[in-house]
């Protein structure tokens, strides 16, 4: 039994070894942080048992993670809190606040394609995180915003619950509502299997005149070399425009409970997503693709 489990291990981490074209290559966009390889804090694998069995959890994580989505890399440097205030102050909105040291801050249009309603997406994440952006193309944008820790399988994902239309008060929708917003996320794409789904925390925030809920989660996540990994995560939900939108945060369970939940949190806390009343063709206008 235990032969088949770190057979089934190693298959991960070969797995993982593999995957560079879910993770953005240092090689191919010299200007990303090296956070891409494992990072400076990492575990040895070859120190006890658990830890390589523990960083075989996470291997299997970042592959489900990255691979659900697919998206363009950008350089770290193009983030910062300053420029994330200024781009949120030339729509007349309020800046980031309480965004630690340590941590830096992106403010993006999430939609530039014809495909997709534009919001306007902002929160900060650690410094040594990696951000990804949704691609354009001639048929319009794909992907979404996602930021980091790849390697350990710790993520921030923005994701639009589809078809759900606007609410007009979020903080009153009950927990099968939030259950059914992050299924949708967890599960947007059907390699992602997932058992055990559920929340156990709700916290209703107002604040920079919108409202979001604070949902805490955990599940199971199924992968494909036969593993079962424990995750657990905090969301921030709010409806901007005319949908739901939330940015879902999680790790492998014994990364959160050690590390990184508040980490996760802080980048919950912080998530602003905007559309109503705001004008975006200028910044749809510089964004449109030329293509021959």
């Amino acid at each position: 039994m235990l032969s088949s489990i770190l057979s089934a291990a190693c298959t991960a981490l070969v797995i993982v070894s593999q995957s560079s074209a879910f993770v953005p290559s240092p090689s191919n966009y010299v200007t990303i942080k090296s956070s891409l390889s494992l990072s400076k804090d990492v575990e040895s694998t070859t120190t006890t048992r658990r830890g390589f069995m523990d960083n075989a959890a996470s291997a299997t994580a970042v592959v489900a993670g990255a691979s659900s989505v697919w998206m363009e890399p950008s350089p770290a440097m193009a983030y910062g809190l300053n420029k994330a205030n200024d781009k949120l102050a030339s729509y007349g909105l309020p800046p980031l606040a309480n965004v630690p040291n340590g941590y830096s801050a992106l403010a993006e249009i999430y939609g530039k394609g014809a495909n997709r309603s534009p919001l306007l997406v902002a929160f900060g994440f650690p410094l040594d995180w990696v951000v990804t952006l949704p691609s354009q193309d001639v048929n319009g944008e794909d992907g979404t915003i996602q930021v980091g820790e790849y390697a350990k399988g710790d993520t921030a994902t923005f994701f639009v619950v589809p078809n759900a239309g606007k609410v007009e008060s979020i903080l009153e929708k009950d927990k099968a509502f939030f259950t059914s917003a992050l299924i949708a996320a967890i599960s947007q794409k059907s390699n992602n299997v997932y058992q055990d789904f559920k929340i156990t925390k709700m916290e209703p925030v107002t604040v920079d005149n919108g409202n979001y809920m604070l949902v805490d989660f955990k599940y199971t996540l199924l992968t494909g070399a036969g593993f079962e990994v424990e995750r657990k995560g905090v969301s921030s939900v709010t409806s901007a425009g005319g949908g739901v939108q939330l940015l879902w945060c999680a790790s492998i369970a014994a990364r959160y409970k050690n590390k990184t939940e508040g980490q996760l949190r802080t980048i919950a806390q912080s998530f602003r997503c905007y559309a109503d009343g705001l004008n975006f063709s200028a910044d749809l206008r510089s964004a449109a693709p030329d293509f021959v």
